[in-house]
């Protein structure tokens, strides 16, 4: 089992680009989360590809963060 980490900026610092994340942070009006694939950590910012887009969080904004499973397969459409 993995040691949990203090912070959740100690866990995005130590994570290994390619992972898949969820992590809430603060914007205004209160909290979001973007959960996908972890592009990048820098030493302010770490960026998360969500279904939709690149979503850069500063990390002094961020309250939580960990690793998910992958996501499951989609499933196929019914045909007639």
């Amino acid at each position: 089992m993995n040691q949990p980490f203090q912070y959740p900026q100690e866990f995005l610092l130590r994570a290994a680009a390619g992972i898949r994340v969820v992590v809430r942070y603060r914007i205004d009006g209160g909290l979001t989360d973007a959960l996908g694939q972890l592009l990048a950590v820098g030493r302010d910012s770490c960026t998360v590809r969500t279904r939709t887009s690149d979503v850069e969080i500063p990390l002094d904004r961020v309250v939580a963060a960990k690793e998910v499973p992958p996501a499951p397969a989609r499933r196929q459409a019914a045909r007639d």
